[in-house]
């Protein structure tokens, strides 16, 4: 999906990745908490008027890239990103 726009928004403790398709207002959500070095990835969401279209994966990738350029782990505490990092164990490196 090329027209999909995939930000990330930085608290002090909290976070997310957000993305968003060119043809919907609709946000799908990946949530994160910070402590140190360690992202703890708690939520997945994605509202029904844009799933099916591989956007959770999308957050997910997003996570997983910005994790290797910048040097931090993850705690893959929500369902969905646990679910990813068993299907990809070439990322066990990245988990805290």
């Amino acid at each position: 999906m090329d027209d999909l726009e995939i930000t990330r928004h930085d608290e002090d403790t909290r976070g997310e990745y957000r993305a968003r398709p060119a043809d919907s207002d609709a946000i799908g959500r990946l949530t994160y908490q910070k402590r140190g070095d360690v992202l703890v990835a708690d939520h997945t969401l994605v509202p029904p008027e844009i799933g099916g279209r591989g956007i959770a994966g999308r957050l997910v990738d997003a996570l997983i890239a910005d994790a290797r350029s910048e040097g931090f782990r993850i705690v893959p505490q929500c369902s969905y990103v646990e679910a990813a990092f068993r299907r990809h164990p070439e990322w066990s490196d990245l988990r805290a």
